[in-house]
């Protein structure tokens, strides 16, 4: 059933896409939009709102992300079966998101159940009347500590940790306790994880990028941009570079760490990607003084739970726990008792086993498929870096791989806005599909992938 409903914009200011997805999202809610009916094409609605069609396959693409519409390859965009997703191991029309890294089901959710139950059970009254304190999310702290003990990151204890509303909260907390001046500057890698200048962008912060090669970024460079620039704070993922999946080599983190201890430069290593061995001493151990290292459960775990963590120089712990405080006071109680039991049930690492277990075999099997064209990867990490070959323009990749069914993202989303993008995309694992329909994915990239523009008239 074909609908004729549009929404109302005259309010919407800059982000016309936003306003245009919550315009959907609430006439699903409301019914407005009955499931399995039909939305207007992407030109059709663009014209009758006066807005790009870019908006609207923006929006679009969005909700679809999100199961609120499905998008049957050359039928149509849907209000989705229920107005919420439906079970995609039985749904291989709906499009396939491999723009992001999505983890598999290995008994997360209910370790997280059973940790709600005995929450509700087991916590004390007076900590459900009162404001997060140090004190209270100790025992968290404890257990992160015990669930980090394989990490390369040196010697340190509960004391140097500062708990956080996630990783991307953890970054801008050191930012906000590291950057000082009026217009201070960040240093990030030519290709690298978009929060970081996110986070930078709510600090007021200038970025600038740093030149790398394959063992990762030229230390002249950046010790020119300390110099030159005024940079205050290098923002890397050692272990894994995302997008790249690459390593920064041991050798190359020790130059930038005796780099760093004479320019005085904090570095903070964002370790969220690596869910297997390091292969590397990170910069909090190489370098102690200024060194920051932040993480989360969400990419080993589950990204529900919002919890992530600093572990701090020592010396500006009492900093960084001040930041934290004037920012929200902590981890509200509930949710560190939560995450502590989580992180205490029994059942932690062998469900964490079975999650890496997943990812390396669909990592596996995505290489089966890709390794014949230029794709970094490793198993142990839920992204793959694949180099279009020529014929291939991203956009026109990106726009190919929609139109059959598959969400990707284009190197353009990881450089500055005055940067180069090279040709290529980041393909993330989506583990919340049945494994059958991620590799029907990825054969349709490799059919891409064979028959370049050129050749498939796309």
């Amino acid at each position: 059933m074909d609908t004729n409903w549009l929404p109302d914009l005259a309010e919407a200011g800059r982000s016309k896409y936003k306003a245009l997805a919550n315009a959907i999202r609430d006439g699903v809610a409301t019914g407005a939009l009955e499931s399995g009916q039909k939305l207007l094409p992407v030109r059709e609605l663009a014209y009758q709102l006066s807005v790009t069609p870019g908006t609207v396959a923006r929006a679009y693409s969005l909700l679809t992300e999100e199961g609120v519409l499905s998008a049957g390859v050359g039928r149509g965009t849907f209000v989705a079966e229920g107005g919420a997703q439906s079970d995609p191991s039985h749904d291989w029309p709906q499009m396939l998101s491999l723009r992001s890294p999505l983890l598999p089901d290995m008994g997360q959710s209910d370790m997280i159940r059973d940790a709600m139950q005995k929450t509700a059970d087991q916590i004390n009254s007076r900590d459900l009347l009162s404001y997060p304190s140090r004190a209270m999310d100790l025992p968290l702290r404890r257990a992160m500590r015990r669930w980090m003990s394989d990490l390369p990151i040196g010697a340190f204890t509960a004391e140097e940790l500062v708990l956080t509303h996630g990783a991307q909260h953890a970054l801008i907390l050191v930012m906000q306790t590291v950057l000082k001046g009026p217009e201070p500057v960040v240093a990030v890698e030519d290709l690298t994880y978009t929060g970081f200048r996110r986070a930078a962008a709510l600090c007021r912060a200038r970025v600038v990028a740093v030149d790398t090669d394959e063992e990762g970024p030229v230390v002249e460079h950046l010790e020119r941009l300390v110099r030159e620039e005024g940079v205050q704070l290098f923002c890397t993922s050692s272990e894994v570079n995302n997008p790249t999946v690459r390593f920064t080599s041991d050798r190359r983190r020790r130059e930038i760490a005796k780099m760093a201890r004479r320019l005085d430069l904090h570095i903070v290593d964002d370790d969220c990607y690596a869910i297997g061995t390091h292969r590397a001493e990170s910069y909090y151990t190489l370098l102690p003084d200024r060194g920051w290292y932040i993480s989360s459960l969400s990419k080993a775990l589950s990204p529900a739970l919002r919890v992530g963590y600093v572990v701090a120089p020592k010396a500006f712990v009492p900093d960084l726990e001040r930041t934290a405080h004037f920012n929200s006071f902590g981890l509200a109680p509930p949710l560190s008792d939560l995450a502590y039991r989580f992180l205490e049930d029994p059942r932690l690492r062998s469900v964490a086993a079975k999650v890496r277990v997943r990812i390396n075999e669909l990592v596996r099997t995505a290489v089966n498929h890709l390794g014949g064209h230029d794709v970094s990867w490793n198993e142990d990490v839920p992204l793959l870096w694949l180099k279009l070959p020529y014929g291939w323009r991203t956009s026109s990749f990106v726009h190919a791989a929609e139109s059959r069914g598959v969400l990707v993202r284009s190197a353009e989303d990881f450089i500055l806005r005055d940067g180069r993008a090279p040709h290529a995309v980041r393909i993330g694992v989506n583990g919340m599909v049945d494994p059958a329909r991620f590799e029907d994915g990825i054969v349709r990239l490799a059919e891409l992938l064979d028959n370049p523009r050129e050749e498939i008239g796309v």
